[in-house]
């Protein structure tokens, strides 16, 4: 019997892989110029780094904005590109971009999705964020089934005896969220202090206390499987230097995000220091219909700003709009132009 052949891949315009702030100006960039975008991004939200490492920080260097935290800009940016509609494809990493005979690219993600684009712009910033793995003999064969990590639905803990490990706030909240679900819930780590907001902390107390989630303090070493492979226990190093067993049927790890480069670098361009390079004019990269913009490219005087991001973005889709069209296109501003008015869905 033949295989089933692959689904087609969804046609698109152009991929804007990450989906940090220079990635969501860009889809907004694209969208002036008439050029519909596909969003990709390793986090299971938009935002990049701003959301997942400064939420509530204050910046203070965003033009025309004196100060607004890492949440706010997102928002703000989401706001401008919402008449864009990009289709987002969140929690998968572009795995492969090829290109074909016909000057187009196809793009594969670690979630299956397969695009073919007109063009490319990578705004991965320092790499896709992915989160921080367990390093111990045995574990990884268990990710994605008994061990999660960072999962954003808490719901598979129903019914079972879940170990959350992390201390910062994610790892509070989803132990708070598991409490109602799971048989049992064990907060485990390395010390009996948490990084959360204050009401997060007083309810974990009053759960605590109500003998709803169990803390356990101590570091993971190794892990006991059952003879059909199943998870059964971790063994854990304990502040005195003694061994314990921690019985569980699912370990839910969030122990923060690292930035990897990843796949990116085996795409054939040309690379200066780990960075992309790209043309100053264009942002454009060695190969014609793909650009980086943000803090991926190098080039000299590069500044790693979100503000001078933004500034590759809008010659980047430029660039593409005219490579496009065959031919130099006017310039025209949004506070005259109908065709941007239209475009944008505001009144002329």
């Amino acid at each position: 019997m033949q295989a089933p052949s692959a689904p087609a891949p969804a046609q698109a315009d152009a991929v804007v892989i990450g989906a940090g702030p220079v990635g969501l100006f860009q889809v907004f960039q694209l969208g002036l110029q008439g050029i519909a975008a596909h969003l990709v991004d390793a986090l299971p939200h938009v935002g990049g780094q701003c959301a997942e490492l400064y939420p509530d920080k204050p910046i203070y260097d965003i033009p025309g904005v004196p100060v607004c935290s890492g949440r706010e800009l997102v928002a703000l940016l989401q706001r401008q590109m919402a008449p864009f509609a990009p289709a987002c494809h969140l929690g998968q990493q572009v795995e492969t971009l090829a290109a074909q005979d016909d000057g187009r690219f196809l793009l594969q993600t670690t979630a299956g999705t397969r695009l073919l684009a007109k063009s490319v712009f990578i705004a991965a910033g320092v790499g896709a964020f992915v989160p921080r793995t367990i390093k111990v003999d045995g574990i990884a064969a268990l990710a994605g089934g008994q061990v999660l990590y960072h999962p954003t639905d808490t719901g598979v803990a129903n019914a079972r005896h879940v170990v959350v490990h992390g201390g910062d706030e994610a790892a509070v909240q989803a132990a708070i969220a598991c409490a109602p679900l799971a048989a049992s819930v064990t907060l485990l780590h390395r010390r009996d202090v948490f990084q959360a907001e204050p009401a997060l902390l007083a309810e974990l107390q009053t759960l605590r206390e109500g003998g709803r989630i169990r803390v356990a303090i101590g570091q993971i070493t190794g892990v006991q499987a059952a003879p059909d492979g199943r998870l059964q226990a971790l063994v854990l190093q304990l502040p005195d230097g003694s061994q314990q067993h921690l019985p569980l049927d699912l370990l839910l790890a969030y122990l923060g995000i690292s930035p990897r480069l990843g796949p990116v670098a085996g795409w054939g361009l040309a690379m200066e220091r780990k960075q992309i390079a790209v043309d100053t004019a264009t942002f454009a990269t060695s190969v014609p219909g793909i650009y980086a913009v943000g803090d991926v490219n190098g080039y000299p005087g590069k500044r790693k700003l979100i503000l001078c991001g933004f500034h590759e973005a809008t010659l980047a889709a430029f660039a593409e709009a005219e490579r496009q069209a065959g031919h130099r296109l006017p310039l025209e501003y949004t506070t005259s132009s109908e065709r941007l008015h239209a475009r944008l869905g505001v009144g002329a």
